[in-house]
């Protein structure tokens, strides 16, 4: 029977790349609705004719109810007023020293950069994308510091570290639904004024209100100390993002640091401070290059984001499964299903099977999975279902996920490991299975053996 309405019988309609990035977000714009983020740039970002844009995104992320903590450098502006006053810049140990003159510019570089940031999130000019917004934003004294004082013989004078951040006062304007801006600089119950870190300021605020993720936003050329007030190394070099890769752990901080060089000062200072507040409870830093357009938005909106996670454990994690894990795991399967890679498997079937399943989960998102079916009286094991998500080939996941079976096998005291494929023989035979006819499977998979697929048999050795 043929439809009377022409438009049933046309084919699909292209899909559309901004509907399908939408779709795509929605996951992590429901999940970061009402978190808390600390997000650190230098005064760089402030001085960069495209500093607009950065604040459209932040401005993006407050209106999706994200509650924000900015922090910003000054270096350029403090450096531009030291020049002009014929000031010289002192380094001891990497260390700026803030005598009174520095002093003065970094008070006034500070207060411009302010006054700069907040004249931008205040645009509500028709046909832009501040159109129609309203975001208060508050600065104050959050940050009590202490001076770094005289260490191996050397004054520091007004370089300081942060001593406490009134997670209070911080704690009532977000929930005001304000964005709290703190610049670097902290304040003594003496009355004096200390020139901090921003990374420091940054790393405080964010263990203070125990944030949802640290986010800092680099350089991609960076100068000397594009985000703190401590680094003497003056040498332009690439952010080596090859070298610190997608994810770090923060117990490896350190050894890398020590290993690795060609990182520069600015990025170290972020690397220390984020696996030190890693190790205060933040579950997620984020080390995103500014320079990349939209970099901010795709590491938080996208499942791989565009920067370095770092985070205290590993971000993610291969375990077994769970009956809550089955209609995540219906999904990862039905597109090689209805290809006919894989036996379809129902619901209930899969429920009643789940603790043979291992699988891999990033975000929520399970990224791959394996089957493992023991005969041990012939001392073999079937592994079935392997499975990895579209998104996530190449990349090395199957080949983790099938040496984790490999190793429960093993543990089991199995000998052999087999498959029976359609379609991805060549990727078994890579990986040291070897053809086999069914009749080397144990005698209760033989009879289980569907002869209308016509399935290949490969066994490996362990």
């Amino acid at each position: 029977m043929t439809s009377s309405n022409p438009d049933l019988n046309d084919p699909a309609p292209p899909r559309d790349p901004f509907v399908d990035w939408v779709r795509q977000a929605t996951p992590y714009i429901h999940a970061h609705r009402g978190r808390t983020f600390v997000i650190v740039f230098g005064g760089e970002a402030v001085a960069d004719p495209r500093f607009p844009d950065l604040v459209h995104d932040i401005a993006l992320l407050h209106g999706l109810g994200i509650r924000l903590v900015l922090v910003h450098g000054a270096r350029p502006q403090i450096e531009a007023r030291l020049a002009g006053r014929g000031a010289q810049l002192g380094y001891v140990n990497g260390l700026r020293i803030t005598d009174q003159t520095a002093l003065a510019c970094v008070k006034e570089a500070a207060g411009v950069v302010r006054v700069e940031i907040e004249a931008l999130l205040s645009l509500g000019l028709a046909n832009s994308p501040m159109a129609g917004v309203r975001i208060p934003v508050v600065s104050g004294n959050f940050v009590t510091a202490r001076p770094l004082g005289v260490i191996d013989g050397v004054d520091y004078a007004h370089t300081g570290a942060v001593r406490r951040i009134d997670r209070q006062t911080l704690r009532a304007v977000l929930d005001q639904g304000a964005v709290a801006l703190m610049p670097p600089l902290g304040y003594s119950p003496t009355g004096e004024v200390f020139n901090l870190s921003a990374a420091d300021v940054a790393r405080g605020a964010a263990v203070a209100l125990g944030a949802d993720k640290l986010i800092f936003l680099t350089e991609d050329l960076v100068a000397k100390d594009p985000i703190g007030a401590d680094s003497a190394d003056s040498e332009t070099r690439n952010l080596p993002q090859d070298l610190l890769g997608s994810n770090l752990l923060a117990r490896d901080i350190d050894a890398l640091l020590a290993a690795a060089s060609g990182i520069p000062e600015d990025v170290a200072q972020c690397l220390r401070a984020g696996a030190e507040a890693c190790r205060n409870g933040i579950r997620r830093v984020h080390l995103v290059q500014r320079r990349r357009g939209g970099a901010l938005l795709r590491e938080l909106l996208t499942p791989d984001g565009s920067g370095t996670l770092i985070s205290a454990e590993p971000y993610e994690e291969l375990r077994p499964a769970r009956i809550d894990d089955v209609t995540g795991i219906l999904e990862l399967l039905r597109p090689l299903e209805d290809r006919g890679v894989l036996v379809r498997r129902s619901r209930e079937r899969l429920e009643t099977e789940i603790d043979r399943f291992i699988l891999t989960e990033r975000d929520g998102l399970i990224t791959a999975c394996a089957a493992l079916y023991p005969y041990p009286s012939a001392g073999m094991a079937e592994l079935a279902c392997v499975a990895v998500h579209q998104d996530y080939r190449a990349t090395g996941r199957g080949d983790r996920l099938l040496a984790h079976m490999q190793d429960i096998a093993r543990a089991a005291g199995i000998e052999r490991l087999f498959v029976l494929t359609t379609q991805t023989a060549h990727w078994f035979r890579e990986r040291g299975f070897e053809p086999a006819s069914l009749g080397a499977l144990p005698m209760e998979r033989q009879a289980l053996y569907n002869f209308q697929r016509n399935s290949q048999v490969y066994i490996k050795a362990l």
